[in-house]
């Protein structure tokens, strides 16, 4: 096969981001139709002169992406709708950020993105707050949630006994104590040189506002324009604000099917009529979408809690039908920036800002408690937003913009990113160790696991009752989230959904093996 492709040594970026555009390139112009088969890696290196571990990288980052898919025994090919049958070009959400070519456990691109989202009862910052637990069955509370109800605290003291130490594998828990602590009191003390001022900025600071600019485009490479970003209090705040300005009362919403609580709850709220929307092991089932929907809201770098990535010609799908159909995309950036197989995936943004409203926040890459996210959008979309909060009174607070504005400044929270990206590498490392299994599919002996390639959680999917194991767990001074609660319909997954932010290696692999003999009913000690 002739491929345009060559390999500049003296060029600017690295072999391996060179290989991937050139591809991207030649399937999105159609010059690599679809079903069509790739040189091995071998003789892709053999032809272009390089080492075979830089075509096995870019393999791997378009393997990633969804451009290409392995067949066993057979080789590598173009996925189906990853050739210019796609509609969409590569040069936009499909172009990995800088640095996104790195592949293996802790290495990505140089930043981190948009963050996790969830504030508020029943949602992502909900599974991760901290306070004190209850027995499970206690007042109707369910096992799957720690014992707890949606937004009840959950916290370090068990019912396994009073000063007994629960370890915490929720989901949502960010490292708090990795935080540099220097770092975090420069930004504050740069927040505190400014005087109080009784302007009110309802889009948000306008220097944050360029700051965020050129993190966005380092990290996520999301090119827009100061007047397209909206500072707002994380993506709740966001989803609020959303609702409030662009929904009337019956408006129908696709949601995911399992997805995120809060984001159910906030539409449900301003009157909105929730569609589920199902999603598979690769997202949001861009063919089953139904008519007549106002907007869609979904997770694309990793589902919400099932972890799957959306491929590109999902993407590609998702934009079109968007559209044609006149409605609004909101994508919720989660916790995209953690990703170990690969580089982090580019934002869906990327593709059309005209349909696409991108969210992101801190939640997840420094603390709940800052309370400060974003929103991208269109100018004008943009503007009428920031309206709704002037009359809401809904926008971040003015001295943890500054912050955030100093953590971007000095770079404080691009490195910040980069050391938890390997921190949480070693903990998912930890974690697989124990539940991961050898076969195809990943499945071992207590389950198989979802989403582990990414983000801050992974799903154990088990043959026996989760809600029994998380109850038994819990008894034993081991929290988690079961899958039950991210339904709005009938659970149609068992499983367990496991955070690694909240607790160290060790910890996590006591924890596993607990699960692992809950989960085979071999007898189980305590951790």
């Amino acid at each position: 096969m002739d491929l345009p492709l060559a390999a500049d040594r003296a060029g600017r970026a690295p072999l391996t981001v060179q290989i991937v555009g050139q591809l991207r390139t030649a399937m999105t112009d159609g010059h690599l139709a679809a079903g069509e088969r790739l040189p091995s890696t071998r003789a892709l290196a053999a032809t272009l002169g390089v080492s075979r571990t830089v075509v096995t990288g870019a393999y791997a980052q378009l393997f990633a992406e969804g451009w290409i898919e392995g067949r066993h025994g057979s080789g590598t090919y173009v996925a189906d709708g990853a050739s210019a049958s796609g509609g969409t070009g590569a040069s936009g959400g499909a172009g990995a950020p800088a640095g996104a070519s790195r592949a293996g456990a802790g290495e990505g691109a140089d930043a981190g993105e948009g963050a996790d989202t969830g504030e508020g009862a029943g949602g992502r910052a909900a599974d991760a707050r901290v306070g004190r637990g209850r027995r499970p069955g206690n007042g109707g509370r369910r096992p799957g949630n720690g014992g707890r109800q949606p937004g009840e605290r959950a916290g370090p003291v068990g019912p396994a006994g009073p000063g007994r130490p629960v370890i915490e594998l929720r989901p949502g828990i960010p490292w708090t104590a990795g935080i540099d602590r220097a770092a975090w009191r420069r930004a504050w003390r740069s927040a505190g040189t400014e005087a109080p001022t009784a302007a009110t900025e309802p889009q948000g600071s306008a220097a944050l506002r360029v700051a965020l600019t050129g993190y966005l485009r380092r990290s996520r490479a999301v090119r827009c324009g100061p007047g397209q970003i909206m500072v707002t209090r994380g993506v709740a705040g966001s989803l609020g604000l959303i609702a409030a300005g662009l929904l009337r009362p019956g408006d129908k919403v696709g949601v995911e099917e399992p997805g995120y609580p809060t984001a159910r709850a906030v539409f449900a709220a301003h009157g909105a009529r929730l569609v589920p929307c199902p999603v598979d092991a690769d997202g949001l089932v861009v063919d089953a979408l139904p008519a007549g929907l106002r907007l869609v809201y979904t997770t694309p770098a990793h589902q919400y809690p099932l972890g799957g990535r959306l491929p590109v010609p999902r993407r590609q799908a998702l934009v079109a039908w968007a559209r044609s159909t006149g409605a609004l995309i909101v994508e919720d950036d989660y916790d995209g920036e953690f990703r170990y197989d690969v580089g982090p995936l580019p934002a869906l943004f990327g593709l059309d800002p005209d349909v696409v409203v991108y969210l992101g926040t801190t939640t997840k890459i420094l603390t709940p408690a800052l309370r400060v996210g974003w929103l991208v959008a269109g100018p004008e979309l943009v503007a009428r937003l920031a309206d709704v909060a002037a009359g809401l009174g809904e926008w971040a607070g003015g001295p943890a913009q500054r912050a955030v504005l100093s953590l971007i400044g000095t770079g404080d929270l691009e490195r910040h990113i980069r050391r938890m990206r390997h921190e949480y590498a070693r903990r998912r490392e930890a974690m697989t160790a124990v539940l991961g299994g050898g076969d195809a599919e990943g499945a071992g002996p207590a389950g198989r696991l979802l989403g582990e390639e990414a983000g801050m959680h992974m799903v154990l999917r088990t043959g026996r009752d989760a809600e029994e194991i998380a109850g038994a767990a819990w008894e034993r001074g081991v929290a988690v989230a079961t899958l039950a609660r991210y339904f709005a319909g009938p659970v149609t997954v068992n499983g367990l959904v496991l955070g690694y932010g909240g607790a160290g290696s060790g910890e996590i692999t006591r924890a596993c093996q607990l699960l692992a003999a809950l989960a085979t009913d071999a007898p189980a000690r305590r951790p």
